[in-house]
Protein backbone atom coordinates (compact mmCIF):
# COMPACT_ATOMS: atom_id res chain seq x y z
CA UNK A 1 0.00 0.00 0.00
CA UNK A 2 1.26 3.44 -0.75
CA UNK A 3 0.65 6.72 0.57
CA UNK A 4 -1.46 8.36 -1.92
CA UNK A 5 -3.16 4.96 -2.23
CA UNK A 6 -4.43 4.89 1.33
CA UNK A 7 -7.57 6.69 1.56
CA UNK A 8 -7.27 7.34 5.22
CA UNK A 9 -4.31 9.02 4.37
CA UNK A 10 -5.14 10.91 1.64
CA UNK A 11 -8.27 12.12 3.33
CA UNK A 12 -6.87 13.47 6.21
CA UNK A 13 -4.52 15.52 4.05
CA UNK A 14 -7.31 16.21 2.07
CA UNK A 15 -9.25 17.46 5.11
CA UNK A 16 -6.42 19.44 6.53
CA UNK A 17 -6.29 21.38 3.02
CA UNK A 18 -10.05 22.03 2.92
CA UNK A 19 -9.85 23.59 6.06
CA UNK A 20 -7.47 25.75 5.34
CA UNK A 21 -9.03 26.91 1.89
CA UNK A 22 -12.07 27.35 3.98
CA UNK A 23 -10.03 29.61 7.20
CA UNK A 24 -8.48 31.39 3.72
CA UNK A 25 -11.94 32.13 2.47
CA UNK A 26 -13.82 32.46 5.77
CA UNK A 27 -11.23 33.92 8.03
CA UNK A 28 -12.31 33.61 12.03
CA UNK A 29 -10.57 36.33 14.83
CA UNK A 30 -8.15 34.58 16.60
CA UNK A 31 -7.33 31.78 14.13
CA UNK A 32 -4.05 30.49 13.61
CA UNK A 33 -4.51 29.41 9.99
CA UNK A 34 -5.52 32.99 9.58
CA UNK A 35 -2.85 34.16 11.24
CA UNK A 36 -0.77 32.68 8.76
CA UNK A 37 -2.22 33.76 6.17
CA UNK A 38 -2.19 37.50 7.43
CA UNK A 39 1.90 37.13 7.97
CA UNK A 40 2.16 35.83 4.47
CA UNK A 41 4.46 33.08 2.23
CA UNK A 42 7.35 33.71 4.17
CA UNK A 43 6.12 33.10 7.60
CA UNK A 44 4.20 30.03 6.32
CA UNK A 45 7.32 28.88 4.60
CA UNK A 46 9.54 29.46 7.95
CA UNK A 47 7.37 27.35 9.77
CA UNK A 48 7.16 24.45 7.48
CA UNK A 49 11.00 24.65 7.77
CA UNK A 50 10.61 24.93 12.24
CA UNK A 51 8.27 22.04 12.17
CA UNK A 52 10.92 20.01 9.58
CA UNK A 53 13.44 20.15 11.83
CA UNK A 54 11.87 19.31 14.67
CA UNK A 55 10.78 15.93 12.86
CA UNK A 56 14.70 15.31 12.40
CA UNK A 57 15.37 15.90 16.17
CA UNK A 58 12.09 13.36 17.20
CA UNK A 59 13.44 10.93 14.76
CA UNK A 60 16.89 11.25 16.10
CA UNK A 61 16.15 10.74 19.93
CA UNK A 62 14.01 7.95 18.46
CA UNK A 63 10.32 9.39 20.51
CA UNK A 64 7.92 8.18 18.27
CA UNK A 65 5.10 10.15 19.96
CA UNK A 66 7.13 13.47 18.71
CA UNK A 67 7.76 12.04 15.62
CA UNK A 68 3.88 11.49 15.41
CA UNK A 69 3.15 15.02 16.83
CA UNK A 70 5.75 16.94 14.59
CA UNK A 71 5.01 15.07 11.59
CA UNK A 72 1.32 16.41 11.84
CA UNK A 73 2.86 19.86 12.89
CA UNK A 74 4.25 19.72 9.09
CA UNK A 75 1.53 18.26 7.70
CA UNK A 76 -1.11 20.82 8.78
CA UNK A 77 1.80 23.74 7.54
CA UNK A 78 2.31 22.10 4.39
CA UNK A 79 -1.74 22.06 3.98
CA UNK A 80 -1.87 25.69 4.47
CA UNK A 81 1.54 26.23 2.53
CA UNK A 82 0.09 24.31 -0.46
CA UNK A 83 -3.28 26.78 0.09
CA UNK A 84 -1.37 30.13 -0.09
CA UNK A 85 0.81 28.72 -3.22
CA UNK A 86 -2.12 27.50 -5.34
CA UNK A 87 -1.03 23.88 -5.37
CA UNK A 88 -3.91 21.41 -4.83
CA UNK A 89 -3.51 18.11 -3.05
CA UNK A 90 -4.82 17.01 -6.44
CA UNK A 91 -1.60 17.88 -7.93
CA UNK A 92 0.48 16.37 -5.24
CA UNK A 93 -1.02 13.05 -5.09
CA UNK A 94 -0.55 13.20 -9.73
CA UNK A 95 3.21 13.59 -9.05
CA UNK A 96 2.98 10.51 -6.24
CA UNK A 97 1.01 8.27 -8.55
CA UNK A 98 3.41 9.28 -11.68
CA UNK A 99 6.31 8.48 -9.48
CA UNK A 100 4.93 5.05 -8.23
CA UNK A 101 6.24 1.92 -9.26
CA UNK A 102 9.23 3.92 -11.16
CA UNK A 103 12.63 2.74 -10.60
CA UNK A 104 14.54 5.47 -8.32
CA UNK A 105 18.10 6.70 -10.08
CA UNK A 106 19.69 7.00 -6.80
CA UNK A 107 22.99 8.89 -6.60
CA UNK A 108 24.76 12.07 -4.53
CA UNK A 109 23.17 14.85 -5.33
CA UNK A 110 25.08 17.98 -5.66
CA UNK A 111 25.34 20.43 -2.43
CA UNK A 112 22.79 22.95 -2.62
CA UNK A 113 25.14 26.43 -2.78
CA UNK A 114 22.51 28.76 -3.97
CA UNK A 115 19.23 29.72 -1.66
Amino acid sequence: MTFCDDRKDKDMLETLYKEAIDRKENPKEGSYTNYLFDKGLDKILKKVGEEATEVVIAAKNADKDEIANETADVLYHLAVMLVETGVSVEDVDAVLKARQGKKSNVHDRPEITNY
